[in-house]
């Protein structure tokens, strides 16, 4: 263990005397009945933008899938490895997950790629490259806008790979029929990771209105 992250062991004993302590009867009756949380969030994998502390859950209530840019791909069972959207099949088709929600955030280092391909520290490499082309058409529209600042260019575009993985999330056939029979909602969130902000998509006009704390 000598190598092991310093931090992480300390974090560990300080979750064990402390937050274990006062929900051991929850983790054991996750041990013994097993999961069945209510939500799948789809979010990025930057370390500061944590879905369970976010919305303060605790264990057992979000089933969370974290990828590069928060994106789900489009229905593709072509035989090849597809993590983001085996999760999703998991989550929809075993946990009957009821809510599926998409959330993005500010200062997001995959979408700055789509939209800079040479960003840094996301320069295109062997995979980065080919999983942000999902958004690469939406980003070359909002790279041509010349009227919009860089931060609002990049805000722009995190909002609208939300909505174009909404659009790719209801390519998957279950989870179209599911959504149509009212069993299975789908949101879109952005988090402003600079000041705690949560904007919601309105599922109608597909705008983001900042949620009043």
């Amino acid at each position: 263990m000598q190598n092991f992250p310093t931090s992480l062991l300390t974090g560990y004993r300080s979750f064990m005397t402390g937050r274990y302590v006062d929900e051991r009867d929850r983790y054991r009756h996750l041990a013994e009945q097993g999961q069945k949380p209510q939500t799948m969030v789809v979010a990025c994998c930057d370390s500061r933008a944590a879905p369970e502390t976010i919305f303060d859950c605790g264990p057992g209530e979000l089933f969370v899938l974290r990828n590069v840019a928060n994106m789900v791909p489009p229905y593709e069972p072509d035989g090849q490895y597809h993590s983001t959207s085996a999760a999703l099949e998991f989550a929809v088709q075993s946990l009957k997950v009821e809510d599926i929600i998409i959330m993005g955030h500010g200062r997001c280092g995959g979408i700055r790629a789509a939209l800079d391909p040479n960003a840094e520290p996301l320069a295109p490499g062997d995979f980065i490259g080919k999983w942000m082309n999902l958004v690469r058409p939406a980003a070359e529209q909002i790279q041509n806008a010349s009227v919009l600042t860089d931060t609002e260019r990049q805000t722009a575009m995190e909002r609208i790979s939300i909505r174009n993985s909404i659009e790719n999330l209801r390519t998957f056939p279950y989870v179209r029929a599911l959504e149509e029979e009212g069993k299975l909602k789908i949101h879109g969130a952005w988090f402003d990771i600079s000041n705690g902000e949560l904007w919601i998509m309105d599922p109608e006009s597909l705008d983001f209105r900042r949620l009043d704390p």
